[in-house]
């Protein structure tokens, strides 16, 4: 990594990657927030909505395999810029399929270059903010993770008053388009070149690409990773259990009203926020397996709590506990899996494969329970991983070397 970078250099390059990872969280709500719209533009039923969905889910996970071919062939930079702009493209066709030339097929391209585009920058970014944090020696995964957090509420909120103003998803989609397009030329701008990351030092484009490829499989062979995995994992079934179950939860399992179940992932995704605005100290005074152990415990019993609530206002406050422990888990198992940075593309990118699996495929499996058992019930499924996660914390252990997840005490103890 270059170590001769000025100080504005590197808060450009920590602006670029805050504005990337906002920008990300921006595009993917403003599709979210629309897909009413485009259900009634395009006269298509909820089975067909369905299928766009898990058509977007499965090229998202595409293109978390694909971060490393991209990486390899062209460097960090270069992939980013061609992820947000097939991200864009993507997000452009949806708008052109949803609206103007009204076609499922057309909408479902445009789904296919979104989710290519999600999957492979989710990986780089991750990498870039991972790299920022060794620069600087300061945790700053979580905070990343917020500002893409920050994107989807000014997504989700920009989408809902263009369906309050009657403006249809065209415009709404190309504006955000344009936004994530010169978002991604001036963020690769202020990134700086770094050979570890396949960006040409020179001229010279090192054709030997396919080695570099080779060499990045060999992540899936890392038992550590693979802890890590099962670190994400649970916590990925956590966070997306509550945006896609807890509202009808609170409704069938606690008899309260539709406001109440929209109130409690309001609390859930506040609590979460919160949590990551504030992570990064937390991390760097605990250290990040501490930091991950004592969330894991909240996460838990927040859960719990809120299986077992007698009242609404009780149940409240597990949700709250719910969040804010399943708040750091996928950044701090992003952040462990980079520390190595000759390996951090292909660690990366295996994890978040994980994490992305356990995302998308774990609420539709647990419908499929609850189906057979009922909602809370299922819920201990969740409790379950939780703990397992808690238990693998300790795969998020700094590797030699690594700059940050260590406690302020551990770093001032060595020589």
């Amino acid at each position: 990594m270059d170590t001769q970078l000025s100080r504005s250099r590197l808060l450009r390059w920590r602006a670029a990657i805050f504005a990337v990872f906002f920008t990300a969280g921006l595009g993917f709500a403003t599709w979210a927030a629309r897909v009413p719209a485009i259900k009634v533009n395009l006269g298509i039923n909820d089975f067909q909505i369905g299928l766009l969905l898990v058509f977007s889910g499965a090229f998202s996970i595409v293109g978390l395999s694909l971060a490393s071919v991209l990486m390899a062939r062209f460097g960090a930079r270069r992939g980013m810029l061609i992820s947000l702009v097939s991200f864009a493209t993507g997000l452009t066709l949806v708008g052109v399929g949803g609206q103007l030339i009204p076609m499922f097929a057309i909408v479902a391209v445009g789904l296919a270059l979104l989710g290519l585009g999600m999957g492979s920058v989710d990986v780089m970014m991750n990498i870039e903010g991972a790299a920022i944090e060794q620069t600087t020696t300061k945790t700053l995964m979580p905070l990343f993770h917020a500002f893409f957090s920050f994107g989807t509420v000014i997504g989700a909120g920009t989408g809902a008053l263009m369906a309050l103003w009657r403006v249809d998803i065209a415009p709404n989609a190309f504006a955000i388009a344009a936004a994530i397009v010169v978002v991604a030329i001036a963020a690769v701008a202020n990134v700086p070149q770094r050979e570890i990351v396949g960006d040409p030092a020179t001229g010279d484009e090192n054709g030997r690409w396919t080695e570099r490829f080779v060499r990045a499989l060999s992540a899936w062979r890392d038992p550590r990773i693979w802890s890590i995995g099962i670190i994400v994992l649970g916590m990925s079934f956590a966070e997306g259990g509550a945006n896609d179950w807890l509202s009808l939860a609170v409704v069938d399992g606690h008899d309260g009203s539709q406001s109440m179940g929209a109130l409690a992932l309001t609390v859930f995704s506040i609590s979460m926020t919160v949590v990551r605005v504030c992570g990064g100290p937390l991390v760097d005074a605990l250290g990040r397996v501490w930091t991950l152990k004592i969330l894991s415990l909240t996460a838990g019993t927040g859960l719990v709590v809120f299986i077992l609530a007698p009242t609404i206002p009780v149940a409240l406050v597990g949700v709250a506990l719910w969040g804010a422990g399943a708040s750091l888990g996928f950044p701090l198992g992003m952040s462990a899996a980079a520390d190595d940075p000759t390996k951090a593309a292909a660690s990366v990118s295996a994890v978040a494969t994980i994490g992305y699996v356990a995302f998308l495929a774990g609420p539709p499996a647990l419908g499929w329970v609850a189906h057979e058992i009922g909602l809370l019930p299922t819920l201990w499924i969740i409790v379950v991983l939780i703990v397992l996660s808690g238990l693998f914390s300790g795969a998020a252990k700094p590797v030699a070397g690594s700059k940050v997840g260590a406690a302020h005490s551990t770093r001032q103890a060595k020589p």
